[in-house]
């Protein structure tokens, strides 16, 4: 066992089922394990590396900025996170934007906003928010209570009220709960870590209109959605709606910790001086290098993801052993016959990195991967989940 190996096992707490491999270098779409084995990655950190390991770009971003100011609080003003708002909001239509560290408090000031804004609008006894079961919205507490899945919903307890849980794609029943009243109605557009299940247009453009036709502020997680994982910058951008808030992170600043809370003119102003803070939000380090990662998502990058996506889903539905693929753009789960853990061993064998979703093997490839690539990767995942399907 590798020193890593052995430091990680008796110093840092267990909470993650870690693969017996040891990361140590990467560029683009390869990364290189402590023992010098190649692999494709089709993980990007769950996300996170939007153009890869040490995209060139975005390192010289980051190291010059490194080089000037790495912190300062937010008592003072700094250009990374000036610009880097401006972008956000220009890209968007949004008008004002909180910076926080990850997608979970991306999320709690989310939910912090739509209450302050609910108090603010009809008084204190309206501080529902309904979100929809397997959703996913983050491990802080209040997150968790948000998170539409009873399997995280022990051992922390107890847990904050104030929630309620709609099923994905029942208008009807967002409806009678929207009736009774509530902040806002809180989705993913495809629930990631509930199996890459996307909703249907249908569904989400009609919570929508209900949110409008009952007052209640209609909000988007877009914490692995967001920064062009769907092939579009935001994922609500697939449809004909405009949040009143938006989260986002993972894959915001490149591969450093960054969330963001958006507001729309609706809510823009919810927030004042005193009722939100972070200390590390918006650290001029990662907001060059989300500078870097907003800047060069483009109409000519966006394409080519829905290009390649519909590649992977072309090569592997009605392959051997695949059920049907789920998602939008690089963010798909493939339904197999075969275990999905399984399949995901197999594949780091041979040289490829994926994740798994609930019961399904996962792919989140970097942006910008080489179609030749990416290409290589599929045939393999073709060829093991054929090899892992009982005859």
């Amino acid at each position: 066992m590798s020193d890593t190996k052995t430091l990680d096992r008796e110093y840092i707490a267990g909470t993650y089922g870690r693969f017996d491999l040891e990361l140590e270098r990467g560029k683009g779409s390869m990364v290189y394990s402590a023992d010098g084995k190649e692999y494709i990655d089709l993980g990007t950190g769950i996300a996170v590396n939007t153009f890869g390991f040490c995209d060139d770009a975005w390192t010289e971003a980051v190291t010059a900025q490194l080089s000037q100011l790495q912190h300062s609080s937010n008592l003072y003003y700094t250009a990374p996170q000036a610009r880097l708002a401006q972008m956000l909001c220009e890209k968007t239509g949004m008008k004002k934007v909180f910076f926080s560290n990850s997608g979970a408090e991306a999320n709690e000031c989310m939910i912090k906003a739509a209450r302050k804004w609910s108090h603010d609008t009809y008084g204190p006894d309206r501080s529902t928010i309904i979100t929809l079961r397997s959703s996913f919205h983050g491990r802080t507490i209040t997150t968790l209570a948000a998170t539409g899945q009873d399997v995280f919903h022990t051992n922390f307890g107890p847990f904050p009220d104030g929630f309620e849980y709609a099923e994905p794609g029942d208008l009807a029943m967002a409806e009678e709960l929207l009736k009774k009243g509530a902040a806002a109605f809180m989705l993913e557009t495809v629930q990631g870590e509930g199996g890459v299940r996307a909703l249907g247009k249908e569904y989400i453009e009609g919570v929508y209109a209900l949110c409008r036709k009952y007052g209640a502020l209609f909000c988007v997680d877009e914490v692995q959605t967001g920064n062009g994982r769907t092939g579009r910058l935001y994922s609500y951008m697939h449809y004909d709606v405009q949040p009143d808030i938006v989260s986002t992170a993972k894959g915001l600043a490149g591969g450093l910790p960054m969330g963001a809370t958006m507001f729309a003119e609706s809510t823009a102003n919810v927030l004042t001086a005193g009722l939100h803070g972070s200390t590390f939000g918006g650290n001029p380090i990662a907001a060059a290098g989300a500078c870097s990662i907003i800047s060069r998502i483009d109409g000519e990058l966006l394409a080519s993801v829905e290009e390649k996506s519909a590649y992977i889903v072309n090569e592997l539905s009605g392959a051997k052993g695949v059920k049907g693929v789920s998602g939008l753009g690089f963010m798909l789960g493939i339904a197999t016959e075969a275990p999905a853990k399984a399949i995901v061993a197999r594949l780091m064998e041979k040289g490829v990195l994926v994740l798994t979703a609930k019961d399904k093997v996962r792919l989140l490839p970097a942006l910008n991967i080489d179609f030749e690539l990416l290409k290589k990767a599929v045939s393999l995942i073709k060829e093991v989940i054929a090899d892992e399907t009982p005859a």
